[in-house]
């Protein structure tokens, strides 16, 4: 087969020849350059959908970590709120303790003043 495609070269001068092999050889290197850009370009596309998807995936994340973040945020106030609460609560109860104590305190002393007036 390459013997037809020589074929046709027959009977042309030595420097047509030359300028034919120089440009066969051209368009050699310009393919085989052509297919390294063609494999970089493919390349550089897989690298680029790569990055997109990473990109997609930091932004689910971002968004999943933000909604966390709100949920988190809601319960430490609720949770503060609580523990406000069970404060005020715990401030009312230790003032009835007082209160309290008080009163078992004055009534200790009548019944002692009582069992002394009793005794005598």
């Amino acid at each position: 087969m390459s013997w037809a495609v020589e074929e046709w070269k027959e009977g042309l001068s030595p420097r047509v020849l030359q300028k034919i092999h120089e440009l066969e050889s051209q368009v050699d290197k310009l393919k085989k350059e052509r297919q390294q850009r063609q494999f970089q370009l493919e390349s550089l596309e897989a690298a680029l959908q790569k990055q997109k998807q990473k990109v997609e995936n930091e932004k689910n994340e971002a968004a999943t970590l933000k909604r966390d973040n709100q949920s988190l945020m809601e319960l430490c106030d609720s949770l503060e709120k609580a523990k406000q609460k069970i404060s005020h609560d715990l401030q009312l109860k230790e003032s009835q303790v007082n209160i309290q104590s008080g009163q078992l305190n004055s009534s200790k002393k009548d019944i002692e003043r009582l069992e002394q007036e009793l005794k005598r």
